[in-house]
């Protein structure tokens, strides 16, 4: 056990923690040149196409150093504040982690949160500083931000590049000196900590856990806690390049388990693996579940299609832990289930997922957040959907989710975010000059004004500068109304939202206009409008396609004319009484890009 050691590396977006892995990997032999692609870790196509890390990614290193053969256990994470959840069960199974900050853009926002994550987990911290091989590195600014955030010695901050491969050598010696051995008693009963799952068609589930405790040795009979099934340990072994079995593995090593499971829901990532002869006595600890912070309801295209969704999206809940979902039904769409997400990029990754992994096409509703809702009668009420709102007669008040917001950014651009973020009905409660360029804000506001377009105006206003990450804070009284849109006098319930008053007759117009250049022409006129309660506020008509039923009528009376084109009237009316207006998928994603 003395030779192990786990770790992770955990940074900001884009500030080079795949590449740097792919070094590592490189150096100590696990890849082969023949073998080599940039980003090796990420292995999803989605991945590779943005250029993020989705998934944290475990791979086993061994490394000779001094005539002694260590075994290094690396987990890469996600850098974007909508996949923290998955660098929170990275650190759960580390004793150490690789803090990586650019040396061209220093400290950013989501560095300074997964820090604090790893320091409550008492995990060693190795600062290093990455891209020194470009020609905008500020080595001595950058160098300052770090000993005043983990107040480390100079000295202790490695220099390197994982473009050039400098300084890979003196990380991986840090990371033997410098991270302590796993600590664990290898004769104890077995207690292992599951931190991800993936699904095999062929094989079922693979469930992938660190050993805190004990031996698991192949065959053996051994039981997941939380669900209390037992199971048959049919293959176990480590995560290379591929999984490569073992006959057993001890405390501190880092694995997976074939137990061909083949429902979903009996593996919970977090959950403790021990024996069914000799069971543990406590379970792993540090382990929270998720708080979705976005709520969205997808359905499928083909309403025969419902059965293969839910399997689809189980199969995906495995890979991702903190997708979480129930069903629910809409007047406008059919049966679908309610998910709740992280973030606006984890909604949009989860549905590029089911359209490419699973050949699912869905629609996805307006995304929003969960309001606790105070009837007259003294309930409390939390409401996801705008439609499960009670009538307003029955409502005392409602209130809405509040987050606190830090963004880091440099100096000139501080005004401008301000303005942003007062505009989405922000509190400013703090800004802090880390360094003479760069200002930290910290905002109160509601979660609802982030859900839609924020992210995206704060990259584009700082220049993709800014960083942000934020927390969830407490709920707060909040005056909001729901906005219905009708069309035709008939109301579309995936398009209703829940939203502040002051808001309402903007968004209602706008939404207006937005559907009138996206719903067909139809064969008569169509009626957009928007509604808050019976009271209509906005409207747009679509003209209806006309067909020239006079071009045979020449000369003669008008009378003739006019007899024809009321005929048609009523053949128009008559249209618009049994016809039903097809919305297309692109008007409920139109809502989030009403800008």
């Amino acid at each position: 056990m003395d030779q192990i050691r786990n770790f992770c590396i955990i940074a900001h977006i884009d500030h080079g923690k795949s590449t740097l892995a792919d070094r590592l990997l490189m150096k100590t032999g696990t890849l082969h040149e023949r073998d080599f692609q940039d980003q090796v870790l990420d292995n999803m196509e989605l991945e590779r196409e943005r250029g993020i890390t989705i998934k944290s990614h475990a791979i086993q290193m061994e490394y000779t150093y001094e005539g002694k053969d260590y075994i290094l256990n690396l987990i890469d994470t996600p850098g974007h504040v909508d996949f923290s959840y998955e660098v929170s069960r990275s650190i759960a199974a580390c004793e150490g982690a690789l803090l990586i900050v650019d040396a061209t853009q220093g400290i950013q926002a989501q560095t300074i949160s997964v820090l604090y994550q790893a320091i409550d987990h008492d995990l060693e911290i190795i600062p290093v500083l990455n891209k020194m091989d470009m020609d905008s590195a500020m080595p001595d600014e950058v160098k300052d931000q770090i000993e005043d955030l983990i107040g480390c010695d100079r000295d202790e901050i490695i220099e390197s590049s994982g473009k050039t491969g400098m300084g890979v050598e003196e990380i991986l010696e840090a990371i033997i000196y410098r991270i302590p051995p796993p600590e664990g008693d290898p004769d104890a009963p077995l207690q292992a900590l599951i931190f991800d799952s993936v699904y095999n068609s062929y094989r079922g589930i693979f469930a992938y856990f660190r050993i805190m405790h004990g031996t698991i040795r192949k065959g053996e009979m051994v039981k997941f806690v939380a669900t209390e099934k037992e199971y048959d340990a049919d293959e176990i072994g480590v995560l290379k390049m591929g999984p490569e079995p073992r006959a057993e593995l001890a405390a501190g090593d880092v694995g997976y388990i074939i137990s061909g499971i083949k429902t979903s829901r009996e593996v919970k990532v977090g959950d403790t693996i021990t024996h069914v002869d000799r069971p543990c006595g406590d379970i792993v600890e540090g382990f929270e579940n998720v708080k979705p912070m976005v709520f969205a309801g997808i359905y499928p295209v083909d309403a025969d299609d419902y059965e293969d969704l839910r399997a689809s999206i189980e199969k995906l809940q495995l890979n991702d832990a903190s997708l979480t979902f129930i069903p629910e039904s809409s007047a406008a769409l059919g049966f679908g289930f309610r998910c709740g997400f992280l973030g606006l990029l984890h909604m949009e990754i989860v549905q590029e997922r089911l359209d490419r992994e699973f050949n699912m096409d869905v629609i996805t509703t307006v995304p929003n957040v969960s309001f606790r809702v105070l009837t007259t009668k003294g309930e409390m009420i939390e409401v996801h959907n705008p439609s499960g709102l009670p009538v307003s007669t029955a409502i005392d008040h409602i209130e809405e989710p509040y987050i606190t917001a830090q963004v880091i950014s440099k100096s000139e651009f501080v005004g401008s975010i301000m303005t942003l973020c007062l505009d989405k009905r922000g509190i400013l409660k703090n800004q802090v000059y880390l360094t003479s360029n760069r200002a930290e804000l910290t905002f109160e506001m509601p979660l609802a004004e982030i859900v839609f377009d924020f992210y995206d105006k704060l990259k584009s206003i700082s220049k993709g500068y800014a960083s942000f990450d934020y927390h969830p804070h407490n709920h707060q009284k909040a005056d909001l109304v729901k906005l219905d849109i009708l069309l035709n006098g008939e109301m579309v319930d995936a398009l209703s939202t829940l939203i502040h008053r002051s808001n309402a007759y903007d968004f209602g117009r706008r939404m207006c206009v937005k559907l009138k250049e996206l719903i067909p022409r139809q064969q008569y006129e169509v009626a957009i409008q928007a509604a808050i309660g019976a009271k209509v506020i906005a409207r747009e008509t679509v003209k209806a396609v006309r067909k020239d039923v006079t071009a045979k009528c020449y000369g003669g009376d008008i009378t003739r004319k006019r007899k024809l084109l009321e005929k048609q009237k009523k053949g128009k009316k008559r249209m618009r009484q049994v016809g039903n207006i097809e919305v297309p998928q692109s008007a409920f994603m139109a809502v989030l890009k009403l800008d």
